[in-house]
């Protein structure tokens, strides 16, 4: 097999016209030169160069090594150019799958990311936590959102997860409602309520729909969507009631809603950056993990 190194030293030979100027050049001894000449020759076995006592010429095939080895040098050169820049973060994207409700929490993030790495190209694709776990498993994605939940806790064994915010669920109902002024709530007391659920590849579905269960009934839905905005407009119109992280429920008006800490049980809302475990991270990426970690 033809080693980089000895056609560096060939083709360093050949514009020299003399093994000592090229050894010099290369900071090596004459013999050493010689030697990887000599390797080259045997890795190809032919005569690269017809050697006259101190004086060689090059042979037809030692003509064709020359042109080629110049180019597989300068396309060698490129590759080490493109890869230092990549590890230094000058070019490169980030595949990242996002959960449409953590687009406040990691736009400042992003943010910080691209003043860092302003020539690396932010890849971001929409969707919820199944989907994007389906194409974190596939290689679509690099990393992802994802909810942490007792059904989901296998899934750890295959993805790896750094915690980006934890967050109890709270009922979210119209200002008018029974529970208004309330501190807790048990999720028994929602039974007879209609409830409006969330987009169908929302991991949330599946933490209420068996919350529910556990509490004893099957929740009523009346509606469904994967915007949480839209949501909380369709409780504040009296369609139904939902459930939702308090760090959403505290960026509405208190005066429109109520808004009240689920108990018995208490539910958290943990959002994730996950990744395949023992799956290769671009240095793009491993440069996000740092700074998700160092802010959160």
């Amino acid at each position: 097999m033809m080693d980089i190194r000895s056609l560096r030293y060939f083709v360093a030979v050949v514009e020299q016209q003399s093994f000592s100027r090229a050894a010099e050049l290369l900071h090596v001894t004459q013999p050493t030169v010689s030697k990887m000449v000599q390797q080259l020759e045997q890795s190809l076995n032919l005569v690269l160069l017809e050697r006259v006592g101190k004086r060689f010429t090059l042979t037809d095939a030692g003509g064709v090594v020359l042109q080629r080895g110049r180019a597989l040098l300068a396309m060698h050169e490129e590759m080490g150019v493109e890869l230092a820049d990549l590890q230094q973060l000058r070019r490169g994207d980030l595949r990242l799958g996002v959960t449409q409700h953590a687009h406040a929490l990691l736009a400042p993030l992003l943010a910080a990311y691209h003043r860092r790495h302003p020539d690396i190209e932010l890849k971001l694709f929409e969707g919820g936590s199944q989907s994007i776990e389906r194409d974190l498993r596939n290689g679509t994605l690099e990393m992802g959102t994802m909810l942490d939940y007792p059904a989901n806790a296998g899934i750890w064994q295959e993805f790896e997860g750094s915690q980006l915010v934890s967050s109890p669920l709270c009922l979210l109902a119209p200002a008018d409602s029974a529970w208004h002024g309330r501190r807790r709530v048990a999720l028994r007391e929602l039974a007879d309520s209609a409830f409006i659920f969330y987009g169908e590849s929302f991991a949330l579905n599946d933490i209420v729909e068996d919350a529910c269960r556990g509490a004893g009934f099957k929740p009523r839905i009346s509606g469904r969507s994967g915007q949480w905005e839209f949501v909380a407009s369709l409780v504040r119109l009296g369609v139904g009631i939902t459930l939702l992280p308090k760090v959403f429920c505290d960026t509405l008006p208190r005066a429109q809603f109520t808004v009240v800490r689920l108990e018995e049980p208490a539910l958290d809302w943990k959002l994730m950056l996950a990744w395949r475990r023992g799956g290769h991270l671009s240095f793009a990426a491993r440069a996000w993990l740092d700074l998700v970690r160092s802010k959160t």
